[in-house]
C-alpha cells in the first residue's frame, strides 16, 4: 500500500492550495512583465490615429519666436542732377576756373562740366547749407539772444554783441548778403544748441541728399581744412535749396536796410554777388573767398521761365566765367 494513502486528506488539500497559489503568483509576475514590455513597445511606436490624445488635451508647444527686427532702410537720396554734359562737344566756352559746372535747375540736367567731381575748399558757399538747415529750425520772426561763442569766430563778422537780442530774419539777410561768419555761428547755435551739433546735422543732410564729395567743418566756410565740396555737389545742393521760397527771396535780394538797437540804430546789407547788378535775369546765389579756396561763385539766373545754375571754383575771373556759362545755357535752350 502506498504511503501517501496514510496522509490525512486535509494536508493533501493544503499542498494543492499552496501549489495553486505559487502558480497564480508566477502568472501575476509574468503578466506584469508582459504589460511593461508592451508599454515600452507602444511608447517607441509613432503616433497613429488609434493613439490620438483625448479631446481637450493639448500638446505642449514652444512659444512662437518673433522674427528679428529689420534695420530700417535708408531712403534713397533724391536725384538732383543727372546725365552726361549735354553741350559737351557742341559748343566751346572759355572757363578759367579749374572746376565748374552748368545745370538746368528745372530738370536737373547737366549741360556743361569741367572737373565737376573734384573735391575743393568752398569758402562761404558753405553758407548755402547753413541757411537751408537754419531756415527749418529757427523761426523767421523769432528773437535770438546772441551767444558769446558766436562773437569769437574769425573774420568776417558783422559785429554781433554777446547778449543782444536780434530778430532772426536779420541774421539770415546778413548771412547770405554780407556773409557774416558770426551770423553763421549764431544761427548754428540757435538751430542745434552748439556749433558741433549743427555740423553733425550739416554732414547728415549732405549724406541724405547724396552729396558724396561734401564735408563741413564750420558753418561759415572760414575753415578750409576738411571743409570741401565739388562743383557738382554745390549745384545739386543749390537746386534743392532753391525749392525753398524764402531762400530764393533771400539770395536774390540786392540790398536791404534794417533797423537795429542803439547805438547802431540801422544796418545796410548789400549783396556781394555782383551778377545781380550786371547780368539780366540773375537771381542768386552765393559768393565765397579764402586764400586757399580762391574766388568761388554759385550763380543762378532765370529767363523765360528757365532757371540755370552755374558754379565756378577757385576762379581768377569768377563773374566772367559764370557769365559765359549762363550765356551758353540760354543760347542752347
Amino acid at each position: 500500500m502506498p504511503l501517501d494513502v496514510l496522509v490525512p486528506v486535509e494536508r493533501r488539500r493544503r499542498r494543492r492550495r499552496r501549489a495553486g497559489a505559487s502558480s497564480l503568483t508566477l502568472l501575476a509576475v509574468a503578466g506584469l512583465l508582459a504589460a511593461a514590455a508592451a508599454g515600452v513597445w507602444f511608447g517607441l511606436q509613432p503616433a497613429t490615429a488609434s493613439h490620438r490624445r483625448p479631446a481637450g488635451v493639448r500638446r505642449a508647444t514652444r512659444p512662437p519666436t518673433r522674427p528679428a527686427a529689420r534695420a530700417p532702410r535708408r531712403a534713397r537720396p533724391p536725384r538732383l542732377l543727372w546725365g552726361a554734359p549735354l553741350l559737351a562737344g557742341r559748343a566751346r566756352v572759355r572757363v578759367l576756373a579749374p572746376a565748374a559746372i552748368l545745370v538746368d535747375a528745372n530738370s536737373g540736367r547737366v549741360l556743361w562740366a569741367k572737373r565737376a567731381h573734384e573735391r575743393r575748399p568752398i569758402a562761404s558757399t558753405t553758407k548755402i547749407m547753413t541757411a537751408l538747415l537754419a531756415l527749418r529750425e529757427v523761426p523767421w520772426r523769432s528773437t535770438v539772444t546772441v551767444d558769446r561763442r558766436a562773437t569769437r569766430v574769425p573774420l568776417v563778422r558783422e559785429g554781433l554783441r554777446a547778449g543782444e537780442r536780434v530778430a532772426a530774419w536779420k541774421l539770415f539777410y546778413s548771412l547770405l548778403l554780407y556773409s557774416g561768419n558770426d551770423d553763421a555761428a549764431q544761427l548754428a547755435i540757435s538751430a542745434a544748441g552748439s556749433i558741433h551739433a549743427f555740423l553733425r546735422q550739416m554732414n547728415e543732410e549732405a549724406r541724405r541728399l547724396g552729396l558724396r564729395d561734401t564735408h563741413y567743418t564750420s558753418p561759415s566756410g572760414v575753415i578750409d581744412r576738411g571743409n570741401y565740396s565739388t562743383a557738382w555737389d554745390l549745384a545739386a545742393l543749390t537746386r534743392y535749396a532753391l525749392r525753398n521760397p524764402r531762400f530764393r527771396r533771400l539770395v536774390r535780394t540786392k540790398r536791404i536796410e534794417v533797423r537795429w538797437a542803439p547805438p547802431t540804430n540801422a544796418k545796410i546789407y548789400v549783396n556781394n554777388n555782383w551778377l545781380l547788378q550786371t547780368y539780366r535775369g540773375a537771381d542768386g546765389v552765393k559768393t565765397g573767398y579764402t586764400s586757399k579756396a580762391g574766388w568761388c561763385l554759385v550763380a543762378s539766373a532765370t529767363r523765360r521761365g528757365r532757371t540755370l545754375i552755374a558754379v565756378v571754383l577757385d576762379s581768377p575771373t569768377m563773374y566772367a566765367d559764370a557769365t559765359r556759362l549762363l550765356n551758353l545755357g540760354f543760347a542752347h535752350g
